[in-house]
C-alpha cells in the first residue's frame, strides 16, 4: 500500500503535496509563492504536522544537496525560514530540531556559499523570541563551526572576508538566542568562550569590514555579561594576548581592552581590572616588554572605569604596582628578569616599564575620592626606605643604590598621586603623619630627590593651578594667575598655624644645599610663590618677607661656603619673590621701593636677577661676590613701605629675624656636620645649669620653674652670641671636648625630672613633720556611687 501511495502522486499525504508543489520545474525560479502559502496556512491550521513537514523538507534538502542541486537546496531553506517566522506557538519546537539538523548539514559542506546560507537561515531563527524554552536543544555544534569559519584562510580574499564576516554572526545569534535563557546551554562557560573570544580578536586585530563587524559582536558580547561572567570572558583575552604575543605592540592590547571596559556595566569595572592585576603578578618573570603593555592596559582601563569603581581593596591595588616597581629596580640592577640569571634586560626595558607603572598609579589615583588618595600617598609614603626611619626595601644585594633608585621611583609615584589630589581643605590633604615625612626627604644629599618633594609639596598646595603659568622672573603677568578673591579660609590658617614653622624651616635649609642648580630654585621660588598665592593672610606674608630677608642673609653673609651661582640664585630667588609679592595687594609704597632695588640691581648687578641668572650661559662675577648696598632689600625700607596698612600691626615680628631650628627629624634625614645636627637653642654652658638646679624641692612650680628647666633667660643680643659662639664651637673644637659638651644634655633631663618630682611629691608643712607620700591622681580609689 505504501508504496503504491508513493507511486501515486495523488495518494500522496496532502503536506507532502503542498511541500512538494512550492518547488519549481526551474529552480532558478525560486520559492513558489502561492504554493508556500498555502503550505503555511496548513501549517498553522494543523500544527500536529509541524515535525512531518520540517522533515520532509529536511529529506528533500538532503537529496537535492546529495545530487548537486543546490537551487533547490536554497528553496528548502528559504521555505523552513518562512514556515519559521510565521509559526509563534508552542510547537515551534516540532520544527526547530529538523531546521537545526538541516542547517547543520550545510555547514558541514565544503562550498562557502552553503555555510554562508546556513549562517544567515540560523540568524533569522536567532532573532525570532520563542515563547517556550526548549530543555535539550544544544548549540555546541553551531558554537565551534561558527568559530572555525572566523579563522578561514580562504585564498580568494573577498571570500575569506564573506565566510569570516558570517562566522562573526554566526557567533553572534548563538549569543542572542542562548544568554537571555537559563534553560539554555551556558555560553559563558569556559569551554565555549575559549572557542568565541579567541575567533573575535582575530577578526579585530585586522582593519576592514570583518574588524566592524567584529567590534560590534564583541560589544554585544560584553554588554551581556553579567557579573559572574566577567572572569571567565577576559581570561580568554589574557590568553590569546599572551600566545600571539600582542602585549609588546600594545596598540592592539589597548584597544582591545578599551572595546572591554566601554562595553561592560560600570559597576564590574574593578573585575576586570583585577584580572589584569592578577595577570600582571604571573607574568613578573616575563621580560620588561610584556610587563610594560600590561601595564599600560591597566593604566588605560582605570581611566576608562573611573566612572565605576576599582573595588575595595584600594591599598592592594597599589601595593601590587609598588611590588612591580620594586621588582623592576631590582631586574635593572642584576640585569636579568629571573632568578636563574638566563633572561637578560637592559636599564632602557626597565626604565619603559617603570614610567608605565607611575603612570598606572596616577591613573589609578585619578579615579579615587579625596580620602582615599590621601590614604595612599600616606601608603606610598611608609614603603619609601630612609635609613633611621623606615626599613629599607627591594633586594637584599641591591644595597645604598637600590634604595636610592626605590626612593626615586616611589617619590614619582607619589609626585602623580599628588598632582590629582584637589583638595579644599589642607588640614586632610597635607596631615602631619604625611608632611613631616615629606619634608624631611628636602634635606637628602640627593638633588634629584630633593627636586621631586618640592613638585610633590607645591603640587599638593597649588589648588589653582597656578604652578604652570609662574616664571621665575621679577616680570611676572598677575592676570593670568587664578588669584584668591575671598579671604583665606579658617582650615588654612590652621594648617598654616600648625605647619608653618617646619615647613619654613625644610625650605631655608633646601636652599643651603651646595647641589642646587637651575631647577632647584625654580622649584623652591614656585613653591614659595604658590604658598603666596593659596595660603596668605597679613601674618603669612610678614613670616615670608622675614624667611626671605633670612635668605638674602644666608646669600650675602657666605658662613655656609656656597659657591658663587648658588648665592646668586638665592637672591635671584628673593628678588623674584618680592616682586610677585608686591603686586598682590600690600601698599603701593612696597612696589616703589621693590621696583627701585630691583632696577638697581638690573644696571649695577644684573646677575642678582633670575633672567641673567638662570640663563642658559648666566654671566657671573669672578672672585669674590661683592654687592652694593643698593642692590639689597633692606629690612627698614620695607617696614616703612608697609606702615600705615594692614600690615603695619605685625611690624615687630618683621623687625625681629628668622631663625631657622633643626629637629630630630632633620638630624636623621641626612649625614650633616656636628653644628648642624646639635640644636641651636640648646644652651650647652654647665655652669649656668648648676644654678637652676642647686635650688631647694620646696620650690613651688612656677612659668620660671619651667623655664629655667629648659632655657636660661637673656636678652636676644645675648642669645645670638650664644648661638654663634656653639656654632664655632662645633666646626672648629676637637672631637673629645665636643663630646664633653654634649654630655651636658643629660642635665635638661635631670632638670625635668626636678619639676616633675615637685608636681608628685608636696613641698613639707612648715608646722610639723611631712605628710605621708600623696597618693598619685591615677591611683586614687573612687565610691561607686561618685558620679560625674
Amino acid at each position: 500500500m505504501y508504496g503504491l501511495c508513493g507511486c501515486c502522486w495523488a495518494l500522496r499525504p496532502r503536506y507532502k503535496r503542498l511541500v512538494d508543489n512550492i518547488f519549481p520545474e526551474n529552480p532558478e525560479e525560486g520559492l513558489v509563492k502561492v504554493n508556500m502559502e498555502k503550505l503555511t496556512f496548513f501549517a498553522l491550521s494543523a500544527p500536529e504536522k509541524l515535525d512531518r513537514i520540517a522533515a520532509y523538507l529536511s529529506e528533500r534538502l538532503t537529496r537535492d544537496l546529495h545530487r548537486h542541486r543546490y537551487g533547490y537546496v536554497v528553496i528548502a531553506v528559504e521555505a523552513l525560514e518562512q514556515l519559521l517566522s510565521a509559526c509563534h506557538c508552542q510547537s515551534i519546537n516540532l520544527l526547530v530540531e529538523s531546521f537545526l539538523s538541516t542547517l547543520r548539514l550545510l555547514l558541514e559542506t565544503e562550498r562557502p556559499h552553503l555555510h554562508m546560507l546556513a549562517t544567515d537561515a540560523f540568524v533569522k531563527f536567532a532573532n525570532i523570541e520563542e515563547d517556550t524554552p526548549s530543555y535539550h536543544r544544544s548549540y555546541d555544534f553551531f558554537v565551534s563551526r561558527f568559530s572555525q569559519m572566523c579563522h578561514c584562510q580562504h585564498q580568494d580574499l573577498e571570500t575569506q572576508n564573506k565566510i569570516r564576516v558570517s562566522g562573526i554572526r554566526g557567533l553572534q545569534g548563538v549569543v542572542r538566542k542562548t544568554v537571555d535563557c537559563e534553560l539554555h546551554v551556558n555560553i559563558w562557560e569556559p569551554p565555549h568562550m575559549e572557542q568565541i573570544i579567541p575567533a573575535l580578536l582575530v577578526n579585530l586585530q585586522h582593519s576592514g569590514f570583518p574588524a566592524e563587524q567584529t567590534e560590534v559582536c564583541f560589544r554585544e558580547l560584553l554588554g551581556r555579561a553579567a557579573y559572574g561572567h566577567i572572569a571567565n570572558t577576559i581570561r580568554p583575552v589574557l590568553m590569546h594576548l599572551d600566545n600571539h604575543s600582542l602585549w609588546e605592540g600594545r596598540g592592539f592590547a589597548v584597544r582591545c581592552f578599551q572595546i572591554i571596559m566601554y562595553s561592560i556595566q560600570s559597576q564590574h569595572s574593578h573585575l576586570v581590572v583585577q584580572q589584569l592585576l592578577g595577570h600582571l603578578d604571573a607574568n613578573s618573570r616575563s621580560s620588561a616588554s610584556i610587563r610594560a603593555g600590561i601595564m599600560e592596559v591597566l593604566s588605560e582601563a582605570a581611566v576608562i572605569g573611573a566612572a565605576g569603581s576599582i573595588g575595595p581593596t584600594v591599598l592592594e591595588v597599589f601595593n601590587t604596582l609598588l611590588r612591580q616597581l620594586r621588582q623592576s629596580v631590582d631586574y635593572e640592577l642584576t640585569g636579568f628578569y629571573d632568578n636563574a640569571g638566563k633572561h637578560k634586560t637592559s636599564s632602557v626595558e626597565e626604565r619603559t616599564l617603570q614610567d608605565a607603572v607611575i603612570r598606572t598609579i596616577g591613573s589609578f589615583a585619578h579615579t579615587l575620592p579625596i580620602y582615599q588618595r590621601s590614604e595612599v600617598m600616606l601608603f606610598i609614603m611608609g614603603k619609601i626606605p630612609v635609613p633611621g626611619i623606615y626599613p629599607d626595601l627591594g633586594a637584599p644585594n641591591a644595597g645604598f643604590e637600590g634604595s636610592r633608585m626605590i626612593q626615586v621611583m616611589l617619590l614619582k609615584s607619589l609626585l602623580q598621586v599628588s598632582c590629582h589630589c584637589e583638595s579644599a581643605n589642607l588640614l586632610t590633604a597635607l596631615p602631619c603623619s604625611f608632611l613631616e615625612p615629606l619634608l624631611c626627604f628636602t634635606l637628602m644629599d640627593d638633588p634629584e630627590i630633593r627636586l621631586l618633594v618640592l613638585s610633590i609639596l607645591t603640587s599638593l598646595i597649588d589648588r589653582r593651578h597656578n604652578r604652570d603659568t609662574l616664571q621665575t622672573s621679577v616680570e611676572i603677568d598677575i592676570s593670568v594667575l587664578e588669584l584668591r578673591e575671598e579671604h583665606c579660609s579658617r582650615q588654612d590658617i590652621l594648617f598654616m598655624r600648625k605647619n608653618a614653622p617646619s615647613l619654613y624651616r625644610h625650605v631655608f635649609l633646601a636652599f643651603k644645599e651646595e647641589s642646587n642648580g637651575r631647577d632647584h630654585y625654580h622649584a623652591l621660588f614656585i613653591l614659595l610663590a604658590v604658598v603666596l598665592l593659596e595660603l596668605a593672610n597679613e601674618e603669612v606674608v610678614v613670616d615670608l618677607i622675614r624667611l626671605v630677608f633670612a635668605l638674602q642673609e644666608l646669600a650675602m653673609s657666605n658662613q655656609e661656603g656656597l659657591s658663587v651661582f648658588n648665592r646668586c640664585g638665592i637672591q635671584a630667588v628673593c628678588a623674584a619673590f618680592l616682586s610677585l609679592l608686591c603686586q598682590l595687594g600690600p601698599p603701593p609704597n612696597l612696589k616703589t621701593y621693590i621696583t627701585q632695588v630691583v632696577e638697581s640691581c638690573r644696571t649695577k648687578a644684573p646677575y642678582l636677577l633670575p633672567e641673567f641668572v638662570f640663563s642658559d650661559s648666566p654671566g657671573l662675577p669672578e672672585g669674590e661676590l661683592e654687592v652694593e648696598t643698593c642692590c639689597l632689600f633692606d629690612q627698614s625700607g620695607i617696614s616703612e613701605a608697609l606702615t600705615g596698612s594692614s600690615y603695619g600691626a605685625h611690624s615687630d615680628r618683621l623687625n625681629s629675624p628668622y631663625i631657622p631650628q633643626l629637629s630630630d627629624e632633620d638630624r636623621l634625614s641626612r649625614r650633616k656636620s656636628v653644628g648642624d645636627v646639635i640644636s641651636l637653642q640648646m644652651d650647652l654652658n654647665p655652669e649656668t645649669r648648676q644654678v637652676s638646679l642647686q635650688k631647694p624641692q620646696t620650690e613651688q612650680i612656677t612659668f620660671e620653674t619651667l623655664k629655667n628647666a629648659i632655657e636660661d633667660a637673656g636678652g636676644a643680643e645675648e642669645e645670638q652670641k650664644r648661638r654663634r659662639e656653639v656654632t664655632e664651637r662645633f666646626q672648629t673644637a676637637p672631637f673629645e671636648e665636643i663630646a664633653a659638651l654634649c654630655g651636658s644634655k643629660r642635665l635638661l633631663q635631670s632638670g625635668l625630672q626636678h619639676v616633675f618630682e615637685l608636681i608628685i611629691r608636696p613641698p613639707p608643712s612648715p608646722s610639723g613633720p611631712s605628710a605621708p607620700k600623696s597618693t598619685p591622681v591615677y591611683d586614687i580609689q573612687y565610691p561607686d556611687l561618685c558620679v560625674y
